[in-house]
């Protein structure tokens, strides 16, 4: 979810203005992808990288994911959505946002209508970093260690690679993202910034998805 600081920006607003506009859009996008029956989405709400903003928008990024969650989990769980967090959860998040997102965990824990989860204190890197470090403490020998060891261990084993990844705002980058999951993914990258982005942006991308051939390194017979 890219470029709130450029939209803000752009309306010589401050930058956590950008992210405050970002919460329509998510929820636009979370409706918009209920209605064409996404069973899995993944957004990307605050990196490991993220940590090095300046404190002020560190700060309001922390308040902000908590009050959203407070506003919108409710609504989301009506929906029949279940809500789910992939990241550390080290020392550097405050402990009442931990609290906020183990109540929307529990909150939603039987819906299954779609998987939604926040990739919050995320890094692709950490991930399998985090992974190898399981391996390790399980005490599984070289021989044994092939990608479904590794799969098994990630954050979400039962989450399935994803078929589509959206880079808002124009940026050619992954960012981090899901780096071992996304290896035969097919990748968009829309000209929007996130706070102007809606369910016809995502309908686009999905779209363009459907229109691609997925070989998976093989070829056409």
């Amino acid at each position: 979810m890219d470029g709130n600081g450029r939209w803000a920006s752009q309306r010589d607003l401050p930058r956590t203005e950008g992210h405050a506009a970002g919460e329509e859009a998510l929820l636009d996008v979370v409706n918009g992808a209920l209605e064409i029956g996404v069973k899995w989405l993944t957004m990307y709400a605050f990196s490991t990288e993220n940590w090095r903003r300046p404190p002020d928008e560190v700060r309001y990024l922390m308040g902000f994911n908590e009050s959203l969650l407070m506003r919108r989990r409710d609504e989301l769980n009506e929906k029949g959505v279940r809500i789910r967090f992939a990241g550390r959860r080290d020392w550097r998040v405050p402990r009442r946002v931990l609290k906020r997102m183990d109540e929307s965990i529990e909150l939603t824990r039987e819906n299954r209508r779609m998987t939604l989860t926040m990739a919050f204190n995320y890094g692709g890197r950490a991930e399998i970093v985090d992974a190898v470090r399981r391996l390790v403490a399980d005490h599984v020998p070289a021989g044994k260690v092939d990608e479904g060891a590794i799969s098994r261990r990630l954050y979400f084993a039962d989450m399935p690679d994803p078929d589509l990844v959206i880079r808002t705002s124009g940026e050619y980058r992954i960012s981090n993202f899901l780096l071992w999951e996304i290896a035969y993914s097919e990748l968009v990258f829309p000209d929007v910034l996130w706070p102007d982005m809606r369910r016809s942006n995502l309908y686009e991308a999905v779209l363009e998805y459907q229109r691609r051939h997925r070989r998976y390194g093989g070829v056409d017979t």
